[in-house]
Parts: C-alpha cells; structure tokens; sequence
C-alpha cells in the first residue's frame, strides 16, 4: 500500500499533524504493511511539493513547546486520490511477513530457537489482537467501509493465532503433523489384521 495514498485519504477526515498521521498508519493500518516515521515525513514533504497537501506552522501554545506543522489536502490532492481509489491495485498481497520466510527454513535450523520465534509472533500478535478489537469498538461511527475493513485486520489477526498456536503445539510435540504423499494425503496409515476361516488377510482403516 501507498503511504502517500494512506495519507491523502486520512486528511480527508480532517487536518492532521504529522506525529497524529504516523500514528493513525501504525494503528489502522498495521496490519496491511509497516513503516517508519522516516519514510511519512518523506512522503509529506513529496506530497508538498507536488501541491496535493498544504502545511500551516502552529505556534506553541506553551513557551518553549515545539513548532508543529499541521498538514491540510488541496482539491489538487483530492483529485489524485480519486483517481488512484478507482484504479486496481498493483498487486495482489493477502500475507507479506518476514517471519514466514523464515518459518519456510526452520528445516536448517534449531527447533528450540525456532520455537522462541513462534512463542515470540504469538504474543505479539495477542497484544496487536487487543488492540485491533479495541479499535472496532471505536470505529463504530466510521463508516461501513472502515468497519468492515477493521473486522477483517480482527479476523486475519485470529486466523493468524491459531495457525501460529498449531505450529508451536507440533514444535512442543503435543500434536506431530502426519507425512503427506504428493497429493496431501497422509501416509503410512495403520493397518489392522482381520482373521478368517484359513486365512489371514491385512486390511487397510480408512
């Protein structure tokens, strides 16, 4: 996701300052893609230049307070954003998170550290699930299409949990995973003995 996109359609709420902009990105939208206080004011200042937001210095209310810049979209901007709400998305991401590439080559590794990383993703992740429940509550009045997108940043954070909860469950050895033939079956099924009259005949449980 465009962080320039991100901001554009924050000010069409209403007129922010920069440290309230990172702030709704890291909160609302954390769970699409991450980004760093760096990479905002770069974006605002870009945005600036190209004449689709406005800046106004506020002077503090305090003596000794810093100076604040409040940040304000120009119809220039509103239109850019238009166009780009009608566009398709470049690309197609449902999951894009470091720790899976990781997870793909914890073959290669050590299962006792592996499971450290795993019990670290889930309490991250119960603390970002409290978070994201909290925020549905107060997005109520925000709109269906905000709310909606909320529900699912909930869903895909639970969905999350539980695959992470299995994986930790197959790392402690509680629940080992079957092995798998080409076609995902499991292999290596056990097999009963069935007596009869002269002959005795193995016969594979289904």
């Amino acid at each position: 996701m465009s962080i320039k996109y991100a901001i554009l359609g924050l000010l069409h709420y209403q007129n922010m300052y920069g440290y309230r902009i990172k702030d709704h990105i890291e909160k609302n939208f954390g769970f699409m893609w991450t980004v760093n206080y760096g990479q905002i004011y770069k974006s605002l200042k870009d945005l600036a230049e190209e004449g689709l937001i406005t800046l106004k210095d506020v002077l503090p209310s305090e003596k000794g307070a810093p100076h604040k810049k409040i940040y304000s979209i120009t119809e220039k901007g509103r239109k850019d954003f238009g166009k780009w709400l009608r566009s398709s998305p470049d690309k197609q991401l449902l999951l894009r998170d470091p720790f899976i590439l990781r997870f793909i080559f914890f073959g290669f590794g050590d299962e006792t550290k592996a499971l450290e990383l795993v019990q670290g993703q889930i309490e991250l992740f119960e603390n970002l699930l409290v978070r994201r429940k909290g925020n549905l509550t107060r997005w109520k009045n925000q709109g269906p299409f905000v709310v909606m997108a909320a529900e699912l940043g909930v869903g895909l954070n639970e969905m999350y949990l539980q695959w992470l909860y299995r994986v930790r469950d197959f790392l402690t050895g509680k629940k080992k995973e079957p092995k798998r033939n080409q076609k995902g079956r499991p292999v290596n099924r056990g097999k009963k003995v069935v007596e009869r009259p002269g002959k005795t005949q193995k016969k594979r449980i289904h």
